[in-house]
């Protein structure tokens, strides 16, 4: 394997925000919330100086170099979450049958999906707020990996199998993902 001597990867802090390191949890905070994440690497140091996180490897291989980015995405996720929410958009579509939506605590239940008499059932991940507005679902948080996590849940309740889906093309898909629109 190629060494590299020293490898070091900066993530700025945005102002109004508190990050505190302590072993290999990261705590993020703000007014709005606190998000933390365990990231473990032998051969990776994170700390914090100024108003900076440092990743830093030294005698980094490409392994170490991948994570280093791994990592500092991680944490971009966490500061950009807790100074404004991750927002997706799902599209109710029923072309055969009309669907009936139901928020029951931690579930979504998706009533005559496709003439079905048992309810289908979608989990809402922790901390996900889940909102339903017509034929639109909304569902935003703080941690961008739990509202992907529930937006994927919803979308896999209605997926269809054994059907041509040029012609059955009921279900509830994803259309915007946290400001990036799908085409």
């Amino acid at each position: 394997m190629v060494k590299i001597k020293k490898l070091t990867e900066e993530v700025e802090i945005l102002e109004g925000v508190n990050v505190e390191i302590e072993d290999s949890i990261i705590k993020v905070k703000s007014d709005r919330g606190e998000i933390q994440r365990k990231l473990i690497c032998p051969k990776i140091e994170i700390y914090k100086q100024d108003n900076k996180i440092i990743l830093e490897a030294n005698n980094a291989t490409k392994r170490e170099k991948v994570m280093i980015n791994t990592f500092r995405s991680h944490i971009k996720n966490l500061i950009k979450g807790v100074t404004q929410d991750y927002i997706y958009k799902l599209k109710v579509c029923s072309g055969h049958f009309p669907m009936n939506l139901l928020l029951e605590k931690n579930k979504l239940l998706i009533k005559n999906f496709m003439g079905e008499k048992i309810p289908r059932k979608a989990n809402i991940v922790d901390n996900v707020e889940v909102k339903l507005e017509g034929d639109v679902i909304i569902v935003s948080g703080m941690n961008k990996e739990k509202v992907g996590q529930t937006a994927s849940n919803i979308e896999l309740a209605t997926r269809i199998t054994g059907k041509d889906r040029r012609v059955f093309q009921d279900g509830i898909f994803i259309t915007s993902k946290a400001g990036k629109e799908i085409k």
